[in-house]
């Protein structure tokens, strides 16, 4: 028998819970706030927006939905079921921390503050979580699935990221490798690192990137896209390096190719650099789309 369908409700903890474990007591946190032209009143009522949230959509799911909460560092620790629909509650950062870890389960996320929150990936009020969950029980939600960028060393090692990944040294010092580019050929770089983006990274760091080169944004890929676009930050060109090889999309599945040059570079995504790939002179890393999908619950047009 198939086990009941059950709802993992994801967040992370507030700036206000932080600053009490941090310095204890109210008063402490409330003088530190203070002293740096802070005041905790906003902090506490944002955490009280997020509580209230989370508080609203757990009780208001049918009773024959099970459930589960999960704080976001808990993440590599916990075991997703496929009967498991994902709600994350937060800003759409936690979205891409989620991605990760699933399986094809959808998502539904949750804006907890849309006069504060772009909403992008949380595109869902609280109130609306219940009609959601009974959709996608019943397979009538609207779903969009959306690549995902995977890093892949030549010892079997990988990674993925539903934004973006970064290749480079964990000082964000000169970086060192050869970059093979598909139908473009080979350059050695010495730069400030690479950066792999999927269609729903294009309204981050590729896009600011893009910007800066005077690229236009319908130019990088569309949030449904499975293409990858990529730059070179910053490549130093010289007698031994080059600088001509640095952008690009990489179409129908096609990978960079990149030969480490250098004795240590890392490999980490969506900005999470506590996760990452170490990759050591002469190892070989594949980069482009990978296998995985997001499965997205977004509002039904």
């Amino acid at each position: 028998m198939a086990l009941a369908a059950r709802v993992v409700i994801v967040h992370r903890r507030s700036e206000y819970t932080e600053l009490l474990e941090r310095h204890a007591t109210y008063g402490q946190a409330e003088f530190f706030l203070r002293e740096r032209g802070r005041s905790i009143d906003d902090v506490r009522e944002r955490h009280e927006v997020l509580e209230e949230a989370m508080h609203e959509v757990s009780t208001r799911l049918p009773n024959d939905v099970r459930q589960a909460r999960l704080e976001r560092s808990e993440l590599d620790r916990f075991l997703f079921g496929p009967e498991d629909i994902v709600m994350p509650i937060g800003q759409d950062g936690l979205v891409a921390n989620v991605a990760k870890y699933l399986g094809g389960q959808p998502v539904i996320g949750i804006n907890p503050e849309p006069d504060r929150n772009p909403g992008v990936l949380v595109a869902h009020r609280p109130l609306d979580a219940t009609g959601l969950v009974q959709h996608v029980r019943a397979g009538r939600a609207t779903i969009q699935a959306r690549a995902m960028v995977q890093a892949t060393l030549d010892d079997g090692q990988s990674l993925e990221a539903l934004n973006d990944l970064y290749i480079g040294d964990s000082g964000h010092q000169s970086a060192r490798y050869t970059v093979t580019v598909p139908d473009r050929g080979s350059e050695r770089h010495s730069s400030s690192g690479i950066i792999a983006g999927t269609g729903t990274g294009s309204t981050g760091w590729s896009s600011s990137i893009a910007s800066d080169r005077h690229i236009e944004r319908r130019l990088l890929p569309s949030p449904v896209s499975t293409d990858i676009s990529w730059f070179t930050r910053e490549a130093w060109p010289s007698i031994a390096t080059g600088a001509e090889l640095t952008g690009g999309v990489l179409l129908d599945g096609k990978r960079l190719e990149l030969l480490v040059e250098s004795d240590r570079l890392v490999v980490f995504g969506d900005g999470i650099e506590r996760d990452y790939l170490i990759a050591g002179w002469g190892q070989r890393l594949s980069v482009g789309l990978s296998e995985r999908r997001l499965n997205l619950v977004v509002p039904t047009v």
